[in-house]
């Protein structure tokens, strides 16, 4: 991550950073107990998952607004660590995963359900995105996820297409079906029903299996059935940057991370 290069406004300085993986609320409050007072000023903007800081400083006294800047930047950036994904406002979530494919020489496909092709569409954004991207399965129903995915029958009548154990299959047999190497997967309730006890709406199961190491994660979304899409997709991307990042640690390191 590059601060921009242009950070004078007037006599003042601003940065930016930009977060995934974190609701606004969360960003915000966290953010502030830092900032501590109005200056540097401190503006949040975005929506739940893909958060944006925006920091502003002056001089004072025989200090800089660069130097006012600077331990409040370290405090942000040691708070929110990983979750920092850019400190340029003009770069977004999934252009900075499809660089990460990139340098990483990595292909990726995807498997989505309840999301209905918006994962696959907020990596097609991405100009050059040709170079890693190779397939795209919508499997809406069971019977897609067993022709396509190879989905076991068993996993679906035992524990439902939206479970850990389905995300998993589909992840894993999306990578396998277009022998790529990198795979996400997408299954989940987004309403207006949902499955009962077991499963209420907003409950969305994400797989990325990444060079034949699959994680999968479960989330519960309080909210209306397209923001329920929208932050499926985000999430998805956020977990597919964080096994990357943890891909890329391991092959050139030789360290497993898990932040």
């Amino acid at each position: 991550m590059e601060e921009q290069t242009d950070n004078r406004v007037e006599e003042g300085y601003r940065a930016v950073l930009k977060l995934c993986g974190v609701t606004r609320a969360e960003a915000e409050k966290k953010a502030a107990s830092l900032c501590g007072g109005d200056n540097p000023e401190l503006k949040v903007e975005g929506e739940d998952g893909d958060v944006l800081l925006k920091l502003s400083s002056e001089p004072t006294g025989e200090l800089s607004a660069k130097k006012v800047m600077k331990p409040v930047l370290k405090e942000l950036k040691g708070a929110f660590g990983e979750k920092i994904y850019s400190m340029d406002e003009g770069e977004s979530l999934e252009s900075v995963v499809v660089q990460l494919l990139k340098a990483n020489a990595l292909s990726i496909a995807t498997a989505e359900s309840c999301t209905g092709g918006l994962f696959t569409a907020r990596l097609v954004n991405v100009p050059g995105v040709s170079e890693v991207l190779k397939e795209g399965f919508i499997t809406y129903s069971n019977k897609a996820k067993r022709k396509y995915l190879g989905v076991k029958k068993g996993t679906l009548l035992k524990y439902s297409a939206v479970s850990e154990a389905a995300a998993k299959e589909m992840a894993k047999g999306v990578c396998a079906e277009t022998k790529s190497d990198c795979g996400v997967a997408i299954t989940g309730l987004a309403g207006p029903e949902g499955e009962g006890f077991r499963n209420p709406v907003g409950t969305v199961f994400i797989g990325c299996c990444v060079s034949g190491n699959t994680v999968v994660k479960e989330y519960h979304f309080d909210a209306p059935r397209q923001e329920v899409r929208r932050r499926a997709t985000t999430e998805a991307l956020s977990l597919l940057r964080h096994c990357l990042l943890k891909y890329f640690s391991e092959v050139n390191f030789g360290e497993e991370t898990d932040k």
